[in-house]
């Protein structure tokens, strides 16, 4: 693996594509928290310099796509959720929308999918349920962030967009907040470890 990397101190624009895209993405974990920050910034120093800690909203961040640690129904009502439903008023309804067509109407926990967030920046939206129901509280060894964030890393390495062409050359680079830290109770330190666990998994031998 590369050398460390230090916090993100602000935000910057996505750099210029080459022909071929990278073989992982660039990846912003946010923090709104100084706690969360802490556990975030305890994880990306063996990893490659394509992981950085914002300490601030995701939606500082440029990016290209921003991470939605939903419930399974795509409602958008609480937490980080309702933020993006505010700043993107399209879309909680295209989640709906797809998670009905594509999954019967409950994305299980451990699949992700990818809807246009109706705005120009970011273009994207990335749905990744850490809870079934809206509100649920985890238990103290949950496994949700991990599997989580393995489905948004897995959905960048091989999914496709609905009308063509692959995520990972539409997205550069994704602003990911805590995977249920807010509602869902998830000690920061948790969700580190366990985001970062899934990175490994999908991009360490890359």
């Amino acid at each position: 693996m590369l050398g460390g990397v230090t916090a993100e101190p602000g935000t910057h624009p996505t750099p210029p594509r080459a022909s071929e895209p990278a073989s992982t993405p660039e990846l912003v974990l946010c923090a709104v928290d100084e706690p969360l920050a802490r556990a975030w910034q305890t994880v990306v120093a063996p990893r490659t310099a394509r992981v950085r800690v914002h300490q601030g909203s995701v939606l500082d961040v440029v990016a290209d796509a921003v991470v939605s640690p939903a419930n399974s129904y795509g409602w958008m009502r609480g937490g980080i959720d309702a933020v993006y439903a505010t700043a993107f008023p399209e879309v909680e309804q295209n989640v709906r929308s797809a998670v009905l067509a594509y999954h019967g109407g409950e994305l299980p926990i451990g699949e992700a999918l990818v809807v246009p967030t109706g705005e120009p920046q970011p273009a994207w939206l990335i749905s990744s349920p850490t809870m079934r129901e809206p509100g649920e509280r985890l238990p103290a060894d949950t496994v949700h962030p991990y599997l989580a964030a393995r489905a948004v890393f897995l959905l960048w390495r091989d999914g496709a967009l609905e009308h063509g062409g692959r995520v990972r050359h539409a997205v550069g680079r994704i602003a990911m907040p805590g995977l249920g830290t807010g509602v869902g109770g998830v000690a920061p330190e948790v969700c580190a470890r366990q985001v970062a666990a899934a990175w490994d998994e999908v991009f360490a031998a890359r």
